[in-house]
């Protein structure tokens, strides 16, 4: 009798514990006065300071900001260190995501970013137009549907046949590997994709 009454104790005992268990494993809360980041969030470089744009709304930063991915922010300057240790400056125009992704405002702000000489600052880019006209029935989105699947087959056969050049260039050893048949076939494949 007395066993069971200690093994009844015991299993008490036990079911007493778990919910404080599971209460101690919630989430941390935020600190005081800190807000819930949006996916559509921002760092922006806005003024020659670095702004967090919430929705629409820009509220200054009064400290440095280091994000969850580890990408630390210099809300002064706009110097952006990201996680491997790599260091870029913002731009005016620039902004850096919650997940630590850099959108630069222009081509030549990219360019700088990357080291790059940037265009001369009259530098034109033409705008991509699809000329073909906008598919108005059934018939013509579905034959445009079966174009584009065409292309991402063919873009699949490609990218098999640089797998298989890429394998065969690597298990060559001294010798340089013979990829000349492959090379005419993602040729041939390049054409068909144009």
């Amino acid at each position: 009798m007395k066993k069971l009454l200690y093994s009844v104790a015991l299993l008490t005992g036990f079911l007493a514990a778990t919910p404080v268990i599971a209460q101690s494993t919630t989430a941390p809360k935020m600190p005081a006065g800190a807000k819930e980041a949006n996916s559509n969030d921002r760092f922006l470089m806005q003024g020659g300071q670095v702004v967090l744009v919430q929705g629409k709304r820009p509220t200054p930063l009064t400290k440095n900001v280091v994000l969850s991915n580890g990408t630390k922010i210099n809300y002064k300057s706009g110097i952006v260190e990201l996680p491997g240790g790599k260091i870029t400056t913002l731009k005016e125009g620039d902004y850096v995501r919650m997940d630590g992704g850099i959108v630069f405002a222009t081509p030549s702000s990219a360019a700088e970013a990357r080291n790059e000489p940037a265009g001369s600052a009259g530098t034109q880019f033409q705008q991509y137009v699809d000329n073909r006209p906008a598919p108005n029935s059934a018939a013509g989105v579905e034959a445009r549907l079966m174009e584009l699947n065409q292309k991402i087959s063919l873009m699949g056969e490609k990218i098999q046949l640089l797998n298989q050049k890429i394998s065969l260039m690597s298990s060559a050893g001294q010798r340089p590997a013979d990829t000349s048949q492959l090379d005419k076939q993602i040729k041939a494949l390049d054409e068909k994709l144009k």
